[in-house]
């Protein structure tokens, strides 16, 4: 596997995984897409420890329990940690510099999703986030 990379928009931060994504998934909640104004959001999750950063993002406490990292340069969402996944930080799939190359396993919080949106995949569903564990 060849290490993943990405970006922001202005190309501030940017960041480096010499891993895969431990999991991907399309996200449905009302958290995530009131964050990103997009009706699903794309992630990966990778082991803190395994993404390095150039830039420095700035940080807003999105609940009690997330944190969301941006860019102060141009506001891009780049990163969400949680303490439900100690040890894990979330990037944004499309945020890749080969978006293309990013493929989601599940739909998760798909009980949130927008009656609006149909995506005709095959992929698991599942209805919060309690069954990814």
């Amino acid at each position: 596997m060849a290490e993943i990379t990405g970006r922001c928009l202005c190309g501030h931060i940017r960041y480096r995984a010499a891993t895969a994504p431990v999991w991907t998934a399309l996200c449905h909640c009302d958290s995530c897409r009131r964050a990103c104004s997009a009706p699903v959001v794309a992630w990966m999750g990778f082991a803190t420890g395994d993404v390095t950063w150039t830039g420095t993002c700035k940080f807003y406490q999105s609940s009690r329990i997330a944190t969301r990292g941006f860019c102060p340069e141009c506001g891009t969402q780049m990163s969400f940690e949680s303490t439900r996944w100690p040890g894990e930080i979330h990037l944004y799939g499309v945020s890749r510099d080969d978006p293309q190359a990013y493929a989601p396993d599940l739909h998760c919080h798909h009980a949130e999703r927008l009656d609006w949106l149909t995506l005709t995949d095959d992929l698991r569903k599942c209805e919060g986030s309690a069954e990814l564990n």
